[in-house]
């Protein structure tokens, strides 16, 4: 038996309400400001100038065009999934409906990968501008203190003070953490415009060409002198060229992960019938529309070969302009957007927990409330420790891939369960419906496949590691503690 939640169970836990239930506080502007703190942050600042430096160039542009793209297809699917079902869990709620126990197990376990390993990994990152912040003022933090021992150093500080201080927040209750956030992201949004305003007219042309770089190996598949095989699987493939820009892509997707996050605060949602699309897409629009403008103007203001190896691109690309007094408050956005990525992935984490706790696949700990915030405050309390650890003491610079690899196996899933839930549930009240089914989830299980293909093999290897951990973690724990299994197992008795 694949052991489903039927639609009826899990609406009448969206229903729930009183003490030891999530509290119901967000509007629909604060989802779409949970979406865009979650989406504008780390990729902007870092990835546009790594994926225009070595895989797309200039044509990192359409990298971000094709990302978009695949996340809209999945972002559609969440939307129909998160009116429908307001249940806190994500895609681990949507799996658990529509392909069992074992398959949600799976996309939970996948969830972690994708919330705590980024905000480790851009908690690093915070750490580092904001020491490049303080230096404006003169204030030198010790080096030792900015890096773990596997990088030559002791603890990075910043990183576990940061993560400590937002799970803090969060514990506080959900309410505080959204009116934090909107400050946050109004003022990261507002320096992303005011980048793009100025920088516009400062855009030197010649940078844009060519637009998309030459890549020999290519060339050599068309002329008929190399295998397409061969080219695949050497080291010329996603260097430039059309392969460049489609390895880009799997690049820059990391900048997109956050959307998804919206669904996980479904069952905190004043009106989620309502706000959960308008939290989910309109935060994808947004962002959209930012992160290409921003891209476009980046890559105009500098060379793209001057983006290699630089730890600060858009500084970089912003000193053409002249307005160098303004870096502090770049910097400022910079924070601000690391900020609230960490902070939106902690929250989405925690509930992922708390749903899963619910269901018995983790201990009662996972789901306990606090009886004032109503928050999960004990799972915030295991993830701060956790993801303080790694983010202080293990290199996680390289491991975005790994996060992003992680993610779209989870939009395949979301994708895969709309078309599921379509043929085995047609009468079910749809509040948003994705439109053009079955061409929109089967584009989007495409594109997310497609990127997926594009990435190193390392990140295949290590995301088969991470889940033969979790299949391990289900049989030796989730399996004999699952509550629906108990409930059917007693069934039987009667």
């Amino acid at each position: 038996m694949l052991f489903k939640k039927s639609i009826p169970q899990l609406l009448a836990e969206a229903n729930e309400s009183g003490e030891g239930t999530l509290k119901r506080s967000l509007t629909s502007f604060n989802l779409v400001a949970l979406g865009v703190g979650a989406i504008i942050g780390a990729g902007l600042f870092s990835l546009t100038g790594i994926a225009a430096a070595d895989n797309a160039g200039p044509a990192v542009i359409l990298s971000f065009i094709i990302a978009a793209v695949g996340c809209g297809f999945a972002g559609l699917c969440y939307a129909e999934f998160a009116s429908m079902i307001p249940v806190a869990g994500s895609a681990y709620t949507y799996s658990y409906a529509t392909m069992g126990e074992f398959m949600a197990w799976i996309i939970g376990w996948d969830l972690v990968l994708e919330y705590a390993l980024s905000a480790a990994t851009v908690a690093s990152s915070w750490s580092q501008y904001f020491s490049q912040f303080l230096l404006e003022f003169g204030i030198h933090f010790p080096q030792n203190l900015l890096h773990g021992p596997w990088e030559g150093g002791i603890i990075n500080v910043p990183a576990i003070v940061i993560v400590c201080l937002l799970s803090l927040l969060l514990m506080r209750g959900t309410k505080d953490s959204s009116s934090v956030n909107n400050v946050l992201v109004i003022v990261k949004v507002a320096v992303v415009l005011i980048f793009i305003i100025l920088g516009w007219s400062f855009i030197n042309p010649a940078n844009h060409h060519p637009f998309i770089p030459v890549n020999p190996g290519e060339d050599a598949v068309k002329a008929g002198t190399r295998g397409f095989m061969e080219f695949f699987s050497s080291d010329d493939f996603g260097h430039f060229g059309i392969s460049g820009v489609l390895r880009g892509a799997g690049v820059v997707f990391f900048a997109f992960i956050g959307f998804d996050a919206v669904s996980t605060a479904a069952q905190e949602a004043k009106n989620p019938q309502k706000g959960m699309p308008i939290g989910i897409i309109g935060s994808l629009i947004v962002c959209t529309l930012l992160y290409v403008l921003f891209s476009y103007v980046m890559t105009g203001l500098e060379n793209y070969t001057k983006f290699a190896g630089d730890a600060k691109p858009v500084a970089t690309a912003f000193a053409q302009t002249g307005y160098t007094f303004l870096n502090r408050f770049l910097m400022i956005a910079i924070l601000a957007g690391y900020t609230s990525v960490i902070l939106v992935m902690l929250l989405g984490q925690s509930r992922v927990f708390y749903s899963m706790s619910k269901d018995g696949l983790l201990p009662k700990i996972f789901s306990d409330l606090h009886p004032k915030n109503q928050t999960p405050w004990k799972t915030n309390l295991v993830f701060m420790v956790f993801v303080s650890i790694f983010t202080g003491f293990v290199p996680v610079s390289d491991l975005g891939h790994m996060v992003s690899i992680g993610t779209l196996f989870a939009f395949s899933l979301v994708c895969i369960g709309v078309l599921i839930l379509r043929k085995t549930n047609p009468e079910l009240e749809r509040p948003f419906r994705t439109p053009w089914v079955p061409l929109v989830p089967i584009l989007g299980i495409v594109v997310c496949v497609l990127m997926m293909a594009s990435l190193p093999i390392v990140s295949w290897e290590r995301l088969a590691i991470w889940m033969a951990l979790g299949v391990v973690i289900y049989y030796a724990y989730s399996k004999k503690h699952s509550k629906i299994r108990k409930e059917y197992n007693d069934s039987l008795l009667k």
